[in-house]
């Protein structure tokens, strides 16, 4: 018998026992959908979790006031030495950093018209914009000259921007920032969790200085809460980490043997542990996958060998007008092999189902790829091989005699 032959025999073997070919499929279905879709949805994990960090800005590096929590709120409270403009500006001259830019931060009521809502505004100089990643959807950023004259203006997110101006244009209206107006020159685009948990839609962005001057109160003028700095490109973040520290330490006068009283926080080292765990997850979905397919697989065994037994007499006779052990083991290895295979691509299209139901309710996206697909189908045949060979071999080793005697 040629391959085609035996193939077409396959079919009619299982045509024979719809119903329990149906059922035996069954396991297969469910757990190459399984694999597919969980490695689907950890697959998609990692890419959402990349596209998150992406939006936090690239060689991101973070410098707060105090060596640990307890000095940072001392410092907060200008009881300890803080972060400056100054220190900034020293920072923005390394040869490791593409740029460096201070920081303000604090909640305000915010209010326009009969709308009003309390929210986080930030105190940035125009360096910041570059640093952090944030793109203009319409009208303009302030300028250092708007920074040096304190000016009251805002750049808003896209939902604070439909908040308080509803199906209007919102650029030259004002938004009052705890009965200070300030003027909206721009609106962000996008929208994405930012390394504080705010949202960029969310964010109300204003001059430092003018922060400084009319809401956010520090102990010094010149304090500052957070420093934000991008490494460059071409440069290890850890040699931009310890020019940060040297930079700080000489500045704050801080003896060789004393700890610093700033923290750097590396977003890169955040980004490699998401990314590890987001693995782990998306393995750990696969081998769930894996265990149901391990089942189907054993099923389709115990079904192959009740074929064995049933079709001991067919086993005979053909052995008996002329077939060889080859040729039997082969039937059976391809009978198992086809109910794997069809078994697999069913479950893919349900996989696919299940992804674009997923990504139809908008909150998580999930796509197959056509490796993923590649490897199910091919795990599906490695199924069908390995589970089906032990029947398919047993069945090849009987005895002609023996098989035409079984009742």
């Amino acid at each position: 018998m040629n391959f085609i032959q035996i193939l077409i025999e396959s079919f009619r073997s299982m045509a024979a026992n719809r119903l329990r070919t149906a059922l035996t499929m069954l396991g297969i279905v469910i757990g190459i959908a399984s694999v597919v879709l969980l490695l689907a949805i950890g697959d998609s994990m990692q890419r959402f979790i990349g596209k998150e960090l992406q939006s936090l800005g690239t060689n991101m590096l973070y410098v707060f006031p105090g060596g640990d929590r307890t000095t940072a709120q001392r410092a907060r409270a200008g009881t300890v030495p803080s972060l400056s403009i100054h220190d900034a500006a020293a920072l923005n001259d390394l040869p490791s950093l593409t740029g460096a830019a201070p920081a303000l931060q604090g909640s305000f009521k915010l209010s326009a018209g009969n709308e009003s809502s309390n929210s986080q505004v930030h105190g940035i100089t125009p360096a910041m914009f570059n640093i952090r990643n944030w793109k203009l959807d319409q009208g303009n950023l302030f300028s250092e000259a708007d920074v040096r004259a304190s000016s009251r203006m805002v750049v808003i997110g896209q939902k604070v921007a439909d908040q308080f101006f509803y199906k209007q244009d919102p650029l030259g209206r004002y938004i009052r920032i705890e009965n200070v107006a300030f003027q909206v020159i721009g609106v962000l685009a996008g929208e994405g969790k930012q390394i504080d948990g705010s949202d960029i839609a969310e964010l109300v962005l204003v001059p430092i200085t003018a922060a400084s001057a009319n809401l956010i109160k520090t102990p010094f003028p010149q304090n500052v809460h957070y420093i934000a700095a991008q490494g460059r490109p071409e440069m290890a973040l850890d040699d931009a980490v310890e020019d940060i520290k040297e930079t700080l330490r000489a500045r704050h006068r801080i003896r060789l043997d004393d700890p610093d009283d700033f923290r750097v926080q590396n977003i890169a080292s955040f980004a490699e542990t998401a990314n590890k765990i987001s693995a782990g997850v998306a393995l750990l979905l696969g081998l769930i996958g894996a265990i149901s397919l391990l089942v189907g697989g054993i099923g389709i065994m115990n079904i192959m060998l009740v074929s064995v037994t049933e079709r001991t007499r067919e086993i005979g006779i053909r052995m008996a007008i002329g077939a060889r052990p080859r040729a039997v083991l082969l039937q059976f290895l391809a009978e198992s092999v086809v109910i794997c295979v069809a078994g697999g691509l069913v479950g893919v299209l349900i996989a696919m189902g299940g992804a674009a139901a997923i990504t139809a309710t908008g909150k998580f996206e999930v796509f197959l790829t056509f490796q993923g697909v590649l490897v199910a189908c091919g795990f599906a045949t490695a199924v069908g091989v390995f589970f089906g060979f032990y029947p398919a071999r047993r069945a090849s080793r009987l005895l002609p005699v023996d098989c035409l005697r079984y009742e």
